[in-house]
């Protein structure tokens, strides 16, 4: 009989306890899974910005719109090499549930500030500059929305309405564009802020956040004082800091991601660590008799000691490579159901490369006590039991 056939039967020898015990360590790596997939689309892409941008928003909170007056006077800074603007447009098209990622700018100082984050065709990018009613689409939505170049799509909005009543703003797809990495998120459109501002009932002249390159990045913490001391005590006053803080104190608006989701798998394994180390100690209990008499018929001590370990090993693998597949499967259907707020949520191999490596130290740990003790295991003593 091999060795791993008798790993193998000496897993399944209680399977109900078997059953529950793989079923516990499936949960706690389809948890890992989910939640580090999480962490990796919300922290996704604050790494990839240019140092020398900054994002200059109002104090109170960055939903909270600033004067479009603003923009000239920041662009006025010693310093600030190109500045633009931005303003959530709160779209959906067809249908409110198909919510979509669009935002209202001054489209050519923003493709400036942006250079080549925003990879787009040279003609496509003229005919959008100069189409008022244009937008631009990135690659992921395109295809998720199915819209080709010259397409007309009426874009309504959950938050703005025009002077007549209406929601829509009919838009002409001009441009489709690419991200500078492959795992950029292209799920949004641009479109003219100039379109929006003059017919919208509310809100005109108002925008969310000011964005822009400086000269230096060393530059960039004096820049932000004097932008902020120059409406200080205005009814807007400003808050200006990088793009890299800005979006990390965005993430940070939705919890401490990283605590939570160390908080939830460190509870979960340890409670696994129990059960799976429990289990273990029972089963060598059971069988104290049978791993004697398998010393009595020449099994080295040291052959115990690996099949045990093995045993241990073999369910942790099993159990969590189970899990890190239903993972994959349901990260992969969260993706396309909130493909508009987490364009980047994927499992990628950074956690399943962490999940390999607690999967290996779960059995390890669990594996070591209970395989020391069959090694040590006295065939004398164990006979005498029974």
């Amino acid at each position: 009989m091999s060795e791993l056939h008798l790993i193998w039967r000496n897993l399944v020898r209680r399977k109900l306890r078997f059953a529950l015990t793989l079923f516990a360590i499936f949960i706690a790596f389809l948890i890992f899974g989910v939640l580090g997939g999480v962490r990796t689309a919300l922290q996704s892409g604050v790494d990839l910005m240019a140092d020398n941008r900054l994002v200059t928003v109002n104090k109170i909170n960055f939903t909270q719109p600033l004067p479009i007056s603003y923009l000239n006077k920041v662009r006025a800074i010693d310093g600030v090499q190109v500045a633009s603007h931005s303003g959530w447009f709160g779209a959906y098209v067809r249908d409110s549930r198909n919510v979509i990622v669009a935002f209202a700018i001054e489209p050519e100082s923003y493709l400036q500030v942006y250079g080549d984050e925003i990879r787009l065709d040279p003609a496509q990018r003229e005919a959008f500059l100069r189409n008022r009613q244009g937008m631009i689409a990135g690659e992921a939505l395109a295809k998720a929305q199915g819209w080709k170049l010259g397409d007309r799509i009426p874009v309504q909005s959950n938050i703005f309405s025009r002077s007549d009543g209406s929601t829509t703003w009919e838009m002409v797809v001009e441009g489709i564009f690419r991200g500078k990495e492959e795992s950029s998120d292209t799920r949004r459109m641009y479109f003219h802020y100039d379109y929006l501002n003059e017919s919208r009932a509310i809100g005109k002249d108002f925008t969310g956040i000011i964005v822009f390159n400086t000269v230096n990045p060393a530059r960039n913490e004096t820049i932000a004082r004097q932008i902020d001391a120059l409406f200080a005590n205005s009814f807007y006053e400003t808050q200006t800091d990088t793009a890299k803080a800005f979006n990390k104190a965005f993430i940070a608006q939705l919890g401490n991601i990283a605590m939570i989701i160390t908080s939830v798998v460190s509870a979960a394994f340890f409670t696994i660590l129990l059960i799976v180390g429990n289990t273990m100690m029972l089963a060598i209990r059971e069988r104290t008799t049978e791993i004697a008499v398998m010393k009595t018929l020449g099994f080295r001590s040291e052959r115990i000691f690996r099949m045990v370990l093995a045993e241990s090993m073999f369910l942790s693998l099993l159990g969590g490579l189970l899990g890190i597949a239903a993972a994959l499967m349901a990260v992969a259907g969260l993706h396309k159901a909130l493909a508009g707020v987490l364009p980047d949520l994927s499992l990628g191999p950074a956690v399943i490369a962490q999940a390999l490596a607690i999967m290996l130290a779960l059995g390890l740990v669990t594996g070591l006590l209970p395989a020391f003790a069959a090694m040590r295991l006295n065939i004398v003593t164990a006979l005498g039991r029974n």
